[in-house]
């Protein structure tokens, strides 16, 4: 029996169509609009299949350019920027109905040693202690302006065991509070050894939460709640050390500002061995409703 897993894996699966183009699937509809983690997860898979196995994605910087149409598949360009020796890089413009609604930069480097330092990891609770998402996200429906908010929640989720480390945005809504939020994140199922699948899904899971840090800072309870809208509008994430996405990961979230409408996350992705992974910074749309201003 197929699971969520096998569904998101399959989603993440670009298919080959052409030496350097490459279609990726229509995933489940669950906003009017494609998901930005799948298509940022999506052409970082499309320009890691032009790159040679021995190298992994270190750094990816993309801008989500338009709404994606979450009923068609997105066809994603590859451009062939530069083959070196020790770094490869890759240039990839994704496509919908003639137009591009997304591009992202990336590169890959074949492994070599070198001088190492990290931040200490934060401290943070054991993630076996914490709710699952399917324990707690029904305690908040009431706070939800759809009543079935908390099931698409629950299903836009369904191949990631995602749990808060603290009471989400959407748990207090009007209490401003420290704008910092962690959560731990595993695939549901061992994935195969293949490092480009584990980045890519570390990308896709890290436009799930990244601007809640904003959120939280006001008050505001987020989309879900309906008392803010926006979207993302660009992202970058610095990959420094392997891990594997289908063992426990901490997303460990801040933002530093807010202003014009914009709101910045950041964050450092652990291990759970205390090792720092990855390094993720986003600015999204962040307006009130006008019913809503004061």
């Amino acid at each position: 029996m197929r699971t969520a897993l096998d569904e998101l894996l399959d989603l993440l699966d670009v298919e080959r169509i052409e030496r350097d183009i490459f279609r990726g699937r229509r995933g489940p509809v669950f906003v009017p609009r494609v998901f930005g983690g799948q298509v940022a997860a999506q052409a970082l898979a499309a320009a890691g299949r032009t790159v040679p196995a021995d190298r992994a994605p270190h750094s990816l910087h993309a801008y989500f350019l338009r709404t994606g149409d979450p009923g068609a598949p997105i066809v994603y360009t590859v451009d062939r920027i530069r083959d070196g020796s020790s770094f490869t890089n890759r240039r990839v413009v994704a496509i919908q109905h003639g137009r591009p609604v997304f591009h992202l930069s990336a590169s890959f480097q074949a492994y070599e040693d070198g001088l190492e330092h990290q931040f200490a990891p934060p401290a943070a609770p054991d993630p076996e202690t914490l709710p699952t998402a399917a324990e707690a996200l029904p305690s908040y429906a009431a706070n939800f302006r759809d009543p079935a908010m908390a099931d698409r929640l629950l299903s836009a989720r369904a191949a990631v065991d995602l749990r808060y480390a603290a009471a989400p945005p959407y748990a207090a809504v009007g209490e401003p509070r420290e704008p910092r939020s962690q959560v731990w994140f595993r695939a549901r199922g061992k994935l195969a050894d293949d490092p480009l699948l584990h980045a890519a899904l570390a990308v896709y899971v890290s436009d799930m939460t990244l601007l809640d840090p904003v959120l939280l800072a006001h008050g505001r309870g987020g989309w879900a709640v309906g008392d803010v809208v926006g979207a993302s509008l660009d992202h970058a994430m610095w990959f420094h050390r392997p891990f594997r996405a289908d063992e426990w990961l901490l997303y460990d979230q801040e933002s530093p500002t807010s202003s014009g409408g914009r709101g910045l996350g950041q964050a450092r992705i652990h291990t759970q061995d205390g090792r720092l992974a990855v390094s993720v910074v986003q600015e999204g749309v962040i307006r009130v409703p006008r019913r809503d201003t004061p």
